[in-house]
């Protein structure tokens, strides 16, 4: 433990506080976030694939319920609000650090590939600033209003619980909102085209012999993961104007 010691002593907090202002450390904590969300996005998918069931929400409810209530899942949450609010941080202050020092470059003619990453950065900040106006949306629409008992009951087996069904049906009935989740999905696998590579390059887990493991699977993850979100209010959508 003479490490946690260490790291908790007044020159440990300060060392630690300037890691996580430094570049690289900006850059490590905009990784670890990322991967953290990263893995929280299929375990929400196969949540949201019960909408798609025809059961009348009881499946996506009691899933909602479940996850809403569990100790585990509720600090696991709490974790992940952090995460986000710490990958947004992190990214727009690497974004505004990139503009300058890109603004620097050119003055001096730095090189393509200089070049090239302050345009990949730059990309990656427009997404991420669409993705999080979705997110501070998404969150208030459904996660804020269950939270403020802004939503219906519903009884199963003599269990009354939160009907969060019926507003996500609500939603996805609007063509408006309907396009604006489908752009932001579309967002979500721009960004986690660059983002899903780039956070493993970050804390130096790339090696010749799964790198091009790592690309394909960042890559398939980025298409299959948002293209399972944006199905599911399309189709929602298309159920309510009897496409099918």
């Amino acid at each position: 433990m003479s490490w946690l010691t260490n790291t908790l002593s007044p020159v440990g907090l300060s060392w630690f506080g300037g890691f996580l202002t430094s570049s690289i450390g900006k850059k490590v904590l905009m990784a670890l976030t990322g991967l953290f969300l990263i893995s929280f996005l299929p375990v929400h998918l196969l949540g949201n694939l019960y909408l798609m069931k025809d059961d009348g929400g009881r499946d996506f409810n009691l899933y909602a319920e479940f996850m809403t209530h569990n100790k585990i899942i509720k600090a696991v949450s709490y974790t992940l609000y952090l995460s986000i609010v710490l990958h947004a941080i992190q990214g727009l202050l690497l974004w505004r650090q990139n503009a300058s020092a890109r603004g620097q470059n050119y003055a001096v003619k730095v090189t393509r590939a200089v070049g090239t990453n302050a345009r990949a950065a730059t990309r990656m900040g427009w997404l991420g600033t669409i993705l999080l106006i979705f997110i501070v949306l998404h969150m208030y629409q459904f996660w804020l209003q269950m939270k403020l008992g802004n939503v219906p009951m519903a009884s199963y087996g003599g269990e009354v619980i939160k009907d969060l069904y019926t507003p996500v049906m609500v939603a996805f009935a609007d063509p408006i909102f309907v396009v604006i989740y489908v752009v932001s999905m579309i967002a979500i696998a721009f960004h986690l085209w660059h983002g899903f590579q780039s956070a493993f390059q970050t804390l130096g887990l790339n090696h010749s012999k799964y790198t091009r493991f790592i690309k394909a699977l960042g890559q398939a993850y980025s298409v299959l993961i948002p293209a399972g979100f944006a199905i599911i209010p399309i189709y929602v959508y298309g159920d309510t104007m009897g496409w099918w």
